[in-house]
């Protein structure tokens, strides 16, 4: 895979830290088959360059994440979108002066004040719950992009003239597509290419750093209390096994969070466990919880919560990638180190969202 800028400044900043001494960011044996020696560039210089874009021509017809079949007569001037995963794609892709509307309490989310603090002001167009349809069509916007869950309200919004894509990136393959999708949508392949090569190369030399480390047993905390957990089926198992990590809840079926208890945590005896991004209780909330005081992760103090200064990174945003480098640092210290995921987060942040991170957690 061809490497960008960004990630051969992340990999010359990894082997730098190494030589200071300082926790490995990743393997001496990794970052030497990774030496990037020409890399000269600061991390506040990683910006991607722009590149030529490839041409789309309109009428242009795309098949959305629905399987639907959907033409685009002319190329899009204006948007609108009612899912904050697909609102935060069109930042990364540059197109954010084009939103016209976007979804309910956009006003919360973090990202959009750092990034693009103009969203934040737009007229809502609802949820997936209660989608705003007139209010939508009332903007006139060229193209609309909603969540998959939106399916059953498609029609009218089409008996409305609006032309919508629905998007469903519950995965990262399924991500990849949603980039995809929205580049081709609105004219900017090449920086959706570059935006997947950026996560996918900082992928690689997070895998490449963990090697063959110890493998362990990972539970996945809710949003809502401890006693949630994701199973297989949900993005937090990708996380999971992004870093080499074992599911504590394999055998779980549920396709969505699954109610567990008590019983059940110290029974499968997790050797981490990691709190969910907007999780409404804390680390110390985990530690002191008596029932769970003879559970391996509260015993050794191996009870994090993923990052949630910037945006919740174990939901599959752009920056989603972030949260399996985090959860490298807590589970692999010695390979992949704190500030090699504070360079990521720079980089990324810098180049697809044009800030720099003032917090990480």
């Amino acid at each position: 895979m061809k490497m960008t800028k960004m990630t051969a400044l992340l990999l010359a900043a990894a082997m730098a830290l190494t030589a200071c001494g300082s926790t490995a960011a990743v393997s001496s044996e990794a970052a030497a088959s990774a030496a990037a020696p020409e890399v000269t560039a600061s991390p506040e210089e990683a910006a991607v360059e722009p590149a030529a874009e490839t041409a789309v021509t309109y009428p242009l017809t795309v098949t959305d994440q629905l399987g639907r079949e959907v033409t685009i007569e002319t190329e899009p001037k204006t948007l609108a979108s009612g899912y904050y995963i697909s609102t935060s794609l069109l930042i990364a892709l540059g197109v954010q002066d084009e939103l016209v509307g976007v979804e309910a309490k956009a006003d919360k989310r973090t990202i959009y004040g750092l990034s693009a603090p103009e969203l934040q002001s737009l007229p809502s167009i609802g949820t997936a719950k209660e989608f705003d349809l007139e209010g939508c069509a009332a903007l006139t916007p060229d193209l609309v992009i909603v969540p998959a869950k939106l399916k059953d309200s498609i029609p009218q919004m089409e008996e409305l003239g609006l032309t919508v894509l629905a998007v469903k990136p519950e995965d990262q393959d399924k991500l990849y597509g949603a980039i995809d999708l929205l580049a081709q949508a609105t004219n900017t392949v090449a920086r959706g290419e570059e935006l997947k090569s950026a996560i996918e190369d900082n992928l690689l030399s997070l895998h490449e750093a963990i090697g063959d480390a110890e493998a362990p047993t990972v539970y996945m905390a809710g949003n809502s209390s401890v006693l949630q957990t994701a199973g297989p089926a949900m993005y937090q198992n990708y996380m999971i096994e992004n870093v080499g990590g074992l599911n504590a809840a394999a055998s779980v079926e549920d396709t969505y969070w699954a109610e567990v208890s008590y019983e059940q945590v110290l029974d499968w005896d997790p050797d981490y466990i990691i709190l969910a991004s907007d999780a409404d209780y804390d680390v110390d909330s985990v530690l002191n919880d008596a029932a769970l005081a003879d559970c391996t992760a509260v015993k050794e103090g191996h009870v994090y919560q993923l990052p949630h200064a910037i945006e919740a990174v174990d939901s599959p945003v752009p920056g989603s990638f972030l949260g399996s480098v985090y959860l490298g640092s807590v589970l692999h210290p010695e390979q992949v180190s704190e500030q090699f995921y504070h360079d990521c987060a720079d980089a990324f942040y810098t180049t697809y969202y044009g800030f720099t991170p003032a917090s990480y957690e």
